[in-house]
């Protein structure tokens, strides 16, 4: 299994889409040998769809077609040589998702043929068990909890730990300590800006092209706050063999 879970798309010092993290996808699509790359847009809401395969076929290289283009989505996933998941609203994503029918093909594709998933922002949150961490609001009445489980842990993206001034909410850390509380069996990874888990087999890996840790939660025990580059010995277990 090749998962490329990544944070967010774009920063303000790498230019174009995924730029931050180009020489790691491009290097995964290089090694499976991916002709064209299959983008599932479904969590935009404000933007253009082909609009979005052009910035990826731009900033990668690689060709990429968006699946609203194909007739038939379920056929599109059984003939991708990359899945590629866009970052937007959580809820409206894992919506389509289910409504399409796309949830079981695309977990095959990915755990059984090895195809390549790479998901940004909404598109690592569909990756976990649920989207029960995502930061975005429920815009959609129809909203489904239950994800596509290629990784087992909860993600947090976009993970802030500074503290804003006048703000009188509840911190990120205060709401994922509650998640832990109502869920103490589970964990949560909070992966800041530019950073991303790779996981190749049984090999997870975490990378931050700034530098920067990430954080583990969990009810009960004390945040875990973690290096960059560091492999992730300790979440090996959790991961499917293939």
């Amino acid at each position: 299994m090749e998962l490329l879970l990544l944070s967010n798309g774009k920063t303000t010092e790498h230019p174009g889409l995924l730029g931050w993290a180009r020489d790691r996808v491009q290097t995964l699509l290089a090694r499976k040998q991916v002709k064209r790359i299959l983008l599932i847009p479904y969590a935009v809401i404000r933007s253009d769809w082909d609009a979005r395969a052009q910035d990826l076929t731009e900033s990668l290289g690689v060709e990429t077609i968006s699946i609203h283009q194909f007739d038939d989505p379920v056929a599109a996933i059984h003939q991708a040589d990359a899945i590629f998941i866009s970052g937007g609203n959580t809820w409206r994503l894992n919506q389509l998702l289910h409504e399409y029918g796309l949830v079981v093909p695309i977990q095959r594709a990915v755990r059984e043929r090895g195809v390549p998933y790479v998901g940004w922002s909404a598109g690592c949150n569909v990756a976990t068990p649920s989207i029960r961490t995502t930061n975005d609001m429920p815009v959609c009445s129809a909203a489904v909890l239950p994800a596509l489980g290629l990784f087992p842990l909860q993600i947090n993206p976009h993970y802030l730990d500074a503290s804003i001034s006048g703000h009188m909410g509840e911190t990120r850390d205060e709401r994922l300590a509650e998640f832990c509380a109502i869920n103490p069996s589970e964990f949560v990874v909070a992966l800041r800006e530019a950073s991303l888990l790779q996981i190749s087999g049984e090999t997870v890996e975490y990378w931050s092209v700034r530098g920067e840790g990430f954080k583990i939660f969990k009810h009960g025990e004390a945040i875990q706050e973690h290096e960059n580059a560091t492999p992730l010995a300790a979440l090996t277990p959790f991961i499917p063999k293939t």
